[in-house]
């Protein structure tokens, strides 16, 4: 699986990407053939709260999964993220299995 960062309007920190690439690793446990993640990191309106939007797109043999949260901190919206991504590869996965 590989996975791919991307920081728009400011500099990830080596620690928010180690936090990332593990958050996003799990999701290896919920589909096994997951190709590539790509995860984009961007501030909304500095200077406000909620400005930290996370967006995670998922490539799966046949499907694209996207998912988008926008909260306080980067390691919350990539908490959200990897969340929901993880209900969508679930419903995924039992499509596939029911056919």
């Amino acid at each position: 699986m590989e996975i791919k960062i991307q920081s728009i309007h400011f500099d990830a920190t080596e620690k928010l990407e180690a936090f990332i690439e593990k958050k996003v690793a799990k999701l290896e446990k919920t589909f096994e053939d997951i190709q590539k993640v790509e995860v984009q990191c961007k501030v909304v309106k500095p200077a406000t709260a909620q400005n930290k939007e996370v967006s995670l797109t998922v490539s799966a043999p046949g499907n694209t999964l996207f998912v988008e949260k926008v909260s306080d901190t980067f390691e919350e919206s990539v908490d959200l993220c990897v969340d929901s991504m993880r209900v969508q590869l679930q419903k995924m996965k039992e499509k596939m299995r029911n056919r």
